[in-house]
């Protein structure tokens, strides 16, 4: 290892063949293995052999559900004709060690912001800037000196589609989260397709690790969505039609599973990134 390459995860663990020259191969079949990833290559040791895997040769799986059960133990890896499962022992999230190691410091296409409070702005640009990303927030630096960054918790949604950038159709990850003036944003980031895969398992592994397996009501879905459509937390029981106490027990309910923030004791909150993401689910399910 060079003195500039730095490494970031050493760890015992296990990997395997999920699909081999183009063939997909039955579960099974693992190999203890020692797994070393830098900023710049997966290492993988065992068997008496070293496999040293560029992280420029590798892409994330559009379907990485197809491949892993639990994206915190194990990550798939797109090699050529090849698609590889590494796994690790302990606490680490092996899926956002991954992605952060790909990615910090990459130079990518940002259009920020593109959409302000649901409305795209037209006149936002796409130009370069570099990508960094830890344990708590991701942050953008511009040539000229300027910097935006986001809180990983404030991410709300993450969509992905493809989009006319400078003339090219690229793959586009679509982040929505707040701003400093707490406004609901998005950032939209593209890149190599390496660059687009590992952006959006990074986001989508956020939003999975914080999400619980809660299930709204009717009615908790009609007041998050009131909420993520601007309705004053004091105008919700005339707006969706049920009485003051019934709106108290919802938000304590949501206060609960962390889709709310407690402004003012029992008669305010305000949505936040998670409760903006089930919002959007409720719509979509409209």
């Amino acid at each position: 290892m060079s003195e500039e390459e730095r490494k970031l995860l050493d760890a015992a663990g296990d990997y395997r063949y999920a699909v081999r020259d183009g063939e997909r191969l039955s579960g099974g079949g693992w190999q203890s293995c020692r797994v070393v990833l830098t900023d710049k290559r997966l290492v993988v040791a065992g068997d008496g052999s070293n496999r040293s895997i560029p992280h420029g040769k590798v892409t994330i799986p559009d379907d990485p559900g197809k491949f892993v059960d639990d994206p915190a133990d194990a990550v798939p890896l797109r090699i050529g004709s090849n698609v590889i499962v590494v796994s690790t022992t302990g606490s680490e999230d092996v899926t956002l060690a991954y992605c952060r190691a790909n990615l910090g410091g990459a130079v990518l296409l940002v259009r920020h912001p593109a959409v302000i409070g649901g409305v795209v702005q037209d006149d936002a640009e796409w130009t370069k800037a570099r990508f960094l990303v830890d344990e708590e927030s991701f942050s953008l630096q511009y040539p000229d000196g300027r910097e935006v960054s986001c809180a990983l918790d404030d991410v709300g949604t993450v969509d992905s589609e493809s989009r006319t950038v400078m003339e090219a159709q690229r793959r586009v990850v679509e982040i929505e989260h707040t701003d400093a003036e707490g406004r609901s944003v998005e950032t939209y980031l593209s890149g190599t397709e390496r660059h687009t895969s590992v952006l959006r398992t990074l986001f989508e592994r956020i939003v999975d690790a914080r999400d619980g397996e809660y299930e709204l009501s009717e009615t908790e879905s009609q007041v998050l969505m009131a909420l993520y459509s601007g309705v004053s937390p004091f105008e919700m029981a005339d707006f969706v039609g049920i009485s003051v106490e019934e709106v108290e027990e919802i938000y304590q309910r949501l206060l609960d599973i962390g889709a709310v923030d407690e402004v003012r004791t029992r008669t305010e909150v305000s949505l936040n990134a998670q409760g903006r993401n089930m919002a959007s689910e409720a719509m979509n399910e409209q």
